[in-house]
């Protein structure tokens, strides 16, 4: 079976040292970021290098590619597209038109990542945002301020994302959207009821807990666990992101090397996965690293590799024709919001 990790390289593209450590321990997937996206080309034959390294045609290779401030494949060498706060400002003018427009981002996204080979987008963010949380991890990363609006606009999304031939991947579950501070640098923790936290920051998750799958939020509830963040929680893995949410998929960390986390890389990665989640997200590991985490991973066994197999079941790919009528009508539905 695959080693429960998803990885990235170092450099652009895979180095021999790479290669030879991906063929012998098998990840599970892979993620590539902006140094991997130079042009198409290059990054289709990057992930053509992956899948020969696993010897899998169906390896999952992840992006973070929502659109607005956080894109990895970037103009000029890719088309724009746009924040998802800009739909639901259109929401609150023309619901249905707002529908229409993230469905039709979602399956343009999924078209542009699968072109390249890249076969799961970490969309939607469905975290709820409150006023006083950090503006930057959240601000216009979120469609709107409600959860039903969230949830019309990320449903439409999800499903065009599947229609351009990507998968999706719910985040940050079970919600960040109280978060005081950015995780990427110091960990959060939030008081609220759980009353408040079911009624509001679960919701969105709740609603669409039939995602293929889902990212953990490594944000400390106090309600449930004092002591450890969702990605570290049993407590909240079983309770919360299983029990009250419902979510059965496959079930991934945010990435272990954030600084909202400490200890050694190992250590996390055990930690993480005793807690409840199936796979371990490793962004940005050295080599040194790759192998030092290697000590707290191992391979997808019963429950989790279901989880896998059917987390990959609803891949399709789309037809290949040209999308440029598709953006055409998208900037026609944004116009009344694009300023």
């Amino acid at each position: 079976m695959p080693l429960a990790a998803i990885f990235d390289c170092e450099g652009s593209r895979a180095s021999a040292e790479e290669k030879a450590l991906f063929k012998d321990v098998d990840p599970w997937g892979f993620i590539v970021f902006a140094r991997h996206c130079s042009s198409a080309e290059e990054l289709r034959a990057h992930c053509d290098e992956l899948r020969e390294c696993v010897g899998r045609e169906d390896a999952p290779i992840l992006i973070d590619q929502e659109g607005g401030r956080v894109v990895r494949m970037k103009p000029p060498a890719f088309p724009e597209h746009p924040a998802p706060a800009l739909f639901g400002d259109l929401h609150r003018l023309d619901p249905q038109k707002a529908v229409e427009a993230s469905h039709l981002n979602g399956y343009l996204l999924g078209r542009l990542v699968s072109d390249c080979g890249v076969n799961v987008d970490c969309i939607p963010m469905i975290d709820v945002p409150q006023p006083d949380a950090d503006p930057v991890v959240i601000g216009d990363r979120a469609y709107a301020k409600h959860p039903e609006t969230i949830v019309k606009l990320a449903r439409a999304a999800m499903d065009g994302l599947m229609e351009g031939g990507a998968l999706p991947v719910i985040k940050h579950i079970p919600g960040h959207g109280r978060g005081l501070c950015d995780s990427h640098y110091e960990l959060p923790c939030v008081g609220a009821s759980k009353d408040d936290l079911v009624n509001t920051d679960f919701y969105t998750f709740r609603m669409l807990s039939d995602a293929p799958m889902g990212m953990t939020a490594h944000v400390v509830y106090e309600a449930y666990d004092k002591e450890r963040c969702a990605t570290l929680s049993p407590v909240v893995i079983n309770e919360v992101i299983r029990g009250a949410i419902g979510f059965d998929g496959l079930l991934m960390s945010d990435d272990l090397k954030m600084k909202a986390l400490g200890g050694p890389l190992d250590a996390r990665a055990r930690d993480s996965l005793a807690a409840g989640c199936d796979i371990a997200l490793c962004c940005n590991f050295t080599m040194a690293e790759k192998r030092e985490v290697l000590n707290g991973i191992g391979a997808l066994e019963s429950k989790a590799a279901a989880r896998a197999d059917a987390a990959l079941a609803p891949l399709k790919a789309p037809e290949r024709g040209d999308t440029s009528e598709a953006y055409k009508r998208l900037q026609e539905l944004l116009k009344p919001v694009i300023s």
